[in-house]
């Protein structure tokens, strides 16, 4: 009888044989050798725990410093509004308010400079520097207009005499009634400034830079500037940087000592002076300053020591911010000497001898500069 034939995939238990060398069951007395299964390897978890401590500690370090400058923050904030609106209360600042205005969206603030920080200068409580500030809240555009103080002008109750003598007669109030009805301008607030405030500012911004254009090519020198102020003023032509002393000597100075150089229009290029200097402080402040306790300390110190206001607490925080958020290319510096390169004034002399301006188109006739302005007023 034929042998049968088994198939090649069966498997040799099936054919009854023995696997050669080959454990065909688990047996407890069977171990594996430990080449063949290598015990793992730990890793240590100490490294990464290091890394996630120094950097909770840095978090905390970040959170803290932050937590500290808030609170100085505040404290000098608090304080300097304190000062200069009888409250200290934050949530005033924090509560904005809606800005006073024009009916075409501007915001006038009269800006008044007087040397109440010096007794001794002669007419020390004349306003010697009177700027118009004009800002748009629309087209995000402004001009400063310096208003001369020998501007000769009809003051109420005391009749004619230089614009510089109307806060002497009847305060603040006095002097913003004059300005508003020769311009036809509302005024919406006021700010009185000692000049002080000039040194105080720019010495805590760390100095201020600004160009120098004089005719003279020698630049500005002014000796009538006593030792004591840090005088005589001189700058050469070109990019200056300048400290607060300096600063406060170049808002000052008209060059009318005889070997003065360099001041041509004598007070046009002092008012011209303070505009530039009032951009150059608008050029280094910004919210930055809040990250630095102790300048902002300074700095608001300086306007609360030496500023004088109308406006409300509430109302600080959006001026500041409509201010600062007008490019200082779109912040026009505007003189009567040479506005739209026309003189709108001409010299008069007054029944008592006194050297004056007037308008061009004769006095108290203020039709040419109203129409003149009116383009920078839309």
């Amino acid at each position: 009888m034929p042998k049968r034939k088994i198939p090649k995939s069966t498997s040799a238990v099936q054919t009854g044989r023995a696997l050669p060398n080959r454990v065909s069951s688990y047996s407890p007395s069977h171990r594996t050798s430990a080449s063949a299964y290598p015990e793992p390897v730990l890793t240590s978890t100490k490294p990464r725990s290091i890394w996630k401590r120094l950097v909770v500690l840095l978090l905390a370090i970040i959170f803290g410093a932050i937590i500290v400058v808030g609170v100085w923050d505040a404290r000098n904030i608090s304080s300097a509004a304190n000062k200069m609106f009888g409250s200290g209360n934050l949530f005033n600042l924090l509560n904005s308010s809606a800005l006073k205005q024009t009916d075409n969206g501007r915001v006038n603030i009269l800006l008044v400079g007087y040397s109440v920080d010096d007794p001794g200068h002669p007419g020390a409580s004349l306003t010697d520097s009177i700027i118009l500030l004009s800002l748009s809240t629309q087209s995000k555009t402004g001009y400063m207009l310096s208003i001369p103080r020998d501007l000769y002008v009809n003051i109420p109750g005391s009749g004619y005499a230089k614009i510089n003598e109307a806060y002497n007669d009847g305060g603040i109030s006095l002097l913003e009634q004059v300005v508003s009805k020769a311009f036809q301008t509302p005024i919406n607030y006021y700010a009185l400034i000692n000049y002080a405030s000039v040194r105080e500012t720019v010495n805590a911004l760390g100095g201020i830079s600004l160009n120098i254009k004089s005719s003279d090519p020698r630049g500005l020198y002014d000796p009538n500037i006593s030792p004591v102020d840090g005088g005589p003023l001189e700058l050469a032509n070109g990019q200056q940087t300048i400290d607060g002393q300096v600063a406060l000597n170049l808002t000052r100075a008209r060059g009318d000592a005889y070997n003065s150089y360099g001041f041509a229009q004598a007070d046009f290029d002092r008012t011209q002076h303070q505009r530039q200097v009032l951009t150059a402080i608008k050029d280094k402040l910004n919210w930055k300053i809040v990250l630095n306790p102790r300048k902002n300390s300074q700095i608001l110190n300086a306007a609360a020591n030496n500023v004088k206001t109308d406006l409300s607490a509430s109302e600080a925080r959006p001026l500041f911010g409509l201010f600062n958020s007008i490019p200082s290319s779109n912040l026009q510096s505007l003189s009567l000497r040479d506005l739209n390169k026309v003189n709108y004034l001409r010299s008069y002399t007054t029944s008592y001898g006194q050297s004056a301006l007037i308008p061009a188109a004769g006095i108290n006739d203020y039709s040419q500069i109203v129409d003149a302005l009116s383009p920078f007023n839309q």
